[in-house]
């Protein structure tokens, strides 16, 4: 018998004892959920929902929370010396199909309906994670990088993710390092329109003669 169910706005045909990766949902490794958005049902008789079939769903264990493969993507403008990558990884949830119920039967094991991830709060959660490190960060304790014009303490700890932790990183950017800092925080040109490598410069001689 196998259920083709709908998740994450995906569908998925399922059968006992297969594994999928599907969207992210709530709920920690081992929990039960239930899944009740079934659109067809296949065995001895086939059903079809209208879209969902009444009474019927897919009891399922979460086997990990965790991350898809990363996926890159590159663009490049032919003599504009425009060059932008950026790299993502989907947020998804691994599960175990235990059962297929119909008829409004209860799964085994206590179950709770499974609730996807709401997109404009995952969006939202997804803008505020820390960025990916570009950087090698220095041994030893980092500068205060809010002595910078403009950069504030949630601007300082989104830079100490990328691995920016000193003046003296800043002051060496090279044009790439602004492009690469630029995409990555969405700066539109910030970096050189507030001047940080001369500030980081400055800041970076004064540290070194006290």
């Amino acid at each position: 018998m196998f259920a083709v169910i709908s998740t994450g706005g995906k569908q998925y045909k399922v059968s006992e004892g297969d594994i999928l990766d599907v969207e992210k949902l709530d709920g920690e490794e081992g929990d039960q959920i239930v899944l009740d958005k079934v659109l067809m049902l296949g065995g001895a008789e086939t059903l079809i929902g209208t879209p969902f079939i009444e009474g019927a769903s897919v009891a399922a264990q979460i086997i990990k929370q965790t991350r898809a493969a990363k996926i890159v993507v590159f663009k490049k403008k032919r003599r504009k010396n425009y060059r932008r990558k950026k790299g993502h990884r989907q947020h998804i949830t691994v599960l175990k199909i235990a059962d297929i119920l119909t008829k409004g039967a209860k799964p085994d094991k206590a179950a709770e309906p499974a609730k996807e991830k709401a997109p404009q709060k995952a969006a939202k959660k997804e803008a505020e994670a820390a960025p990916e490190a570009l950087f090698a960060a220095p041994e030893g304790a980092g500068d205060d990088l809010k002595k910078i014009s403009g950069v504030g303490p949630v601007l300082e700890k989104k830079l100490n993710a990328l691995g920016i932790t000193t003046f003296a990183q800043v002051a060496a950017f090279s044009k790439e390092d602004i492009d690469r800092v630029d995409d990555a925080l969405s700066f539109k040109g910030r970096i050189e329109r507030d001047n940080w490598l001369e500030q980081a410069k400055t800041l970076a001689a004064e540290k070194s003669n006290t």
